[in-house]
């Protein structure tokens, strides 16, 4: 397989390959979950969850909701090009970022909230 030629190939590339590393008990379990890239979060998408800035964002019905399987809107998992490119210059970096904004989607998909994620993490609150 090629390289990915320009940047945001190489960016779809380490989302990709973020989405494969995913353990099959839980990809098995993402169903009809949409994972796209934008290049920057709307006005409405910062808006939803009041922030000022976004790598990634999970809208949606997480999956611990009874009759979430049911649910009239499909989930929808967006990670945010530009906002993680500019703050991890570094290849390395930049990939264990998009990793970790991966799965901390997915992870409120299945109903985990950030301040669970940070503890997971070993991050204080």
């Amino acid at each position: 397989m090629d390289e990915p030629s320009d940047a945001a190939d190489r960016f779809y590339a380490l989302v990709d390959s973020a989405i494969a590393s995913i353990p099959p008990p839980f990809a098995e379990r993402l169903g009809t979950v949409a994972i796209t890239v934008e290049d920057e979060a709307t006005p409405d998408q910062l808006a939803s969850v009041n922030a000022y800035g976004l790598f990634g964002l999970y809208q949606g019905v997480p999956r611990t909701v009874y009759g979430a399987s049911e649910a009239a809107v499909p989930s929808r998992i967006t990670i945010f090009r530009g906002p993680l490119e500019r703050h991890f210059r570094d290849p390395d970096e930049l990939a264990h970022a998009v990793q970790d904004t991966v799965i901390h989607e997915i992870a409120h998909h299945f109903g985990i909230s950030d301040d669970r994620i940070r503890e997971l993490q070993g991050h204080p609150r």
